[in-house]
Order: structure tokens, then sequence, then C-alpha cells
């Protein structure tokens, strides 16, 4: 059923169109994305140099914190990817990629909920690694600062475990409004 006011159809159309203005912000995050190319190629360039072609070797705590870095900037690479592909896809406009033997899996079943949870565990990910390093290099670290680390990681915890009831009890919310409007018909 269409607006008898053209005037709502046009504000209708225009709202709706709004939603290209995030494309630029998308394309920017691939640019990021790029900047963390060049510092895991910069990194691993550096890691290389310093275990064969240097004079004075490096420890394996030193490969080990180096390491962590790169799987740090790899987590992030990961984050990115998903903000980039699920946000495009779930509030810009579809990919169309049915059928692509290169179709992430868990693309097929992303909507905002699910993004979020997914976001929220891979930032887990990604501060579990920062706690990681900060423990090994302990003696190197002021006692302050990986307090504060500590907490902040406890912080995505709950807040992760938060969201996941969020979602649980809407779920479960829209499933016996969906019994219920059944029920009556």
């Amino acid at each position: 059923m269409t607006n008898p006011n053209p005037t709502v159809d046009k504000l209708e159309i225009f709202i709706f169109w709004s939603r290209w203005l995030q494309a630029p912000l998308y394309l920017g995050l691939i640019i990021a994305q790029g900047v963390y190319v060049y510092l895991f190629m910069l990194e691993l360039s550096h890691l290389i140099q310093n275990l064969f072609f240097s004079v004075t070797r490096i420890n394996e705590t030193e490969v080990m914190l180096i390491v962590l870095g790169l799987i740090d900037v790899v987590m992030i690479a990961n984050l990115l990817i998903m903000v980039i592909i699920g946000g495009y896809e779930t509030f810009v406009s579809r990919l169309n990629l049915e059928g692509h033997p290169d179709q992430p899996e868990w693309l097929s079943h992303v909507n905002a909920g699910v993004l979020k949870i997914k976001l929220s565990t891979a930032i887990i990910g990604i501060s579990s690694i920062h706690l990681l390093k900060t423990f090994i290099n302990a003696p190197n670290m002021d006692e302050h600062t990986m307090k504060w680390q500590v907490i902040i990681h406890v912080v995505f915890l709950l807040s992760a475990l938060a969201m996941v009831w969020v979602d649980r009890v809407m779920t479960q919310t829209l499933a016996m409004s969906k019994a219920q409007h059944g029920a009556r018909h």
C-alpha cells in the first residue's frame, strides 16, 4: 500500500538512501586494513632480520613478544573484515555472494545481534593477546598499567556476557511472541 502523501514517500526514500553514507566509512576501514598489512610486514621483516642477520641474537621471550604482536595485528585485521563485510551487508547493501566459493561461512547468518557478539568475541581475543604480552613482559611493566589492563579485560568479558544474555532474552521474547501470535490464529 503506497502512502497517499508524496512528500512522505520522498522523505522515506531519502531516509532509506542515507544508508549509503556509510559506504565511505567501510572504504576507510579497508585503507586502515592496508596500513595493518604494512605494519605486519614491517614487524615480520624486523623479526627475520633480528633473528638471522643481527649481530646480537634475540632471545625466546623477545621472539614470543614479537610473534604475539603479529598475532595481534592479524586479529585486528580479522575484526576489520568482520566490521567491513558484516556491517556493509547488514546496514548498507547485500553483497550477492551466494554460491561464491570464498563466501565466509558466518556471513550467511549475520545480523546486527550476531555481528555484535562476533565483534565482542574478537575484542576479547585481542585484549587477551595484549594481556598475555603484558604478563610475559611483566618485569618491564608498571604494576599500575598491568592492573588497568586486567580491569579493562574483565570489563570486556562482562560486556560480552551481558550482550549474549540480552540477545538470548530478545530471542526468547521473540519466540514467545511468535508462539502467542500463532496460537491466536
